[in-house]
């Protein structure tokens, strides 16, 4: 009998089925394993499946690749994460093209209670580095850092990180059999111990330039926040930064001088309103509304007694952990969409809860 994981794996393997159509039969049928013995009629429910599609599933047989990535994954010490396990990043899972599979190596919490994706071109000036360096330098220790690991800002943002005892994860455009560019050998090294290394491709993968967007993706919907430090207005960047706000999370541009070109794709995202201007990391906490205190959930329970049944179950559950995602409380609590909407209002009307960038809910 094959694991579960075995059947994980499987499904990304297949041609022509993509994250979003990955994500609806995980949805519906639950476990990969379902999707597999899923009948035909079963699987042509399934919203945008196509006939093509449902043919894959039956016919795929290529049980090699399946067999090579767990071999690679046991003897590398890699942490698969599927969609469903509860240490996947949670914000993801309110992205409809959100990866099936991550593979994971390092130390971070992946679901840390703030995270910020900082940037921008592969050819920054040293404005850029100071402004990285600076940003990084003033934000709460707490704070885990994302970016790409590229060349410029990205390395920057990471190295930044480091000497300032940051987390940091770098995710990547390929698998984890190797390194691009391999000139951060050393810095990818390090960031295992004080963050790590992500992706959704499988051994074997090389970097392709194909791959690149498919890894932003992640860089935008991991973080809370996104913060562009130099781009012109084509690149890497400018698809993160339209992921990112696309999203719906709080996207910050550094603004740059009128007729440098490295600054025009940051220019445009603040001309275009996708982007709030970057001025100082007090204004970019206040923005995230970082910058509030906490208070016992003791004394908050003293204060809002006058709650409903269902309003104190769902602060109760909130106490658990630092952040909840919309989903997990429906699951927790049964309630409908609607119903549970109004009192998610109810209780950020009143200060007791704060919707996150994400759809993610924590206690004020």
């Amino acid at each position: 009998m094959q694991s579960q994981l075995w059947y994980q794996i499987a499904l990304t393997c297949i041609p022509d089925v993509g994250p979003i159509l990955r994500k609806r039969l995980i949805e519906h049928f639950k476990t990969a394993k379902d999707v597999f013995t899923a009948r035909k009629k079963e699987l042509s429910c399934i919203d945008g499946i196509g006939e093509w599609a449902i043919k894959q599933l039956k016919s795929w047989d290529d049980f090699s690749l399946v067999e090579a990535e767990l071999k690679f994954i046991e003897k590398n010490d890699i942490e698969p994460l599927f969609i469903t396990d509860k240490l996947y990043p949670h914000r993801l899972l309110n992205c409809p093209d959100a990866p099936s599979m991550l593979y994971w190596k390092g130390h971070a919490n992946l679901n840390a209670s703030r995270i910020v994706s900082i940037i921008g071109t592969r050819n920054n000036t040293n404005y850029g580095k100071q402004i990285t360096e600076s940003i990084i330098e003033t934000l709460p220790k707490d704070v885990l850092i994302i970016s790409g690991l590229a060349f410029g800002i990205d390395a920057i943002a990471h190295k930044a990180a480091l000497k300032n005892e940051f987390a940091t994860v770098g995710v990547l455009g390929h698998g984890l059999d190797n390194l691009y560019p391999s000139q951060h050998l050393a810095l990818a090294k390090e960031m295992q111990s004080r963050g790590g290394l992500l992706t959704e491709f499988g051994q074997n993968t090389k970097a392709d330039k194909h791959n690149f967007p498919r890894r932003n993706r992640i860089v935008a919907g991991m973080a809370d926040a996104t913060i562009v430090v130099e781009t012109a207005e084509k690149g890497g960047s400018m698809i993160t930064a339209d992921l990112a706000f696309q999203y719906n999370r709080e996207l910050f541009a550094v603004p740059g001088r009128l007729n440098d070109s490295k600054s025009a794709g940051c220019l445009q995202l603040i001309q275009q309103n996708k982007a709030i201007v970057y001025t100082d990391t007090a204004y970019f906490l206040e923005t995230l509304r970082w910058t509030e205190k906490r208070n016992p959930v003791k004394k908050q329970l003293d204060l809002f007694s006058s709650l409903s049944q269902e309003e104190q179950l769902v602060v109760e559950i909130l106490q658990e952990k630092e952040l909840f995602t919309i989903d997990e409380l429906n699951n927790r609590i049964q309630l409908n969409t609607s119903r549970m909407a109004a009192i998610l209002l109810s209780l950020e009307l009143q200060n007791i809860i704060h919707i996150i960038p994400g759809k993610m809910i924590a206690l004020a």
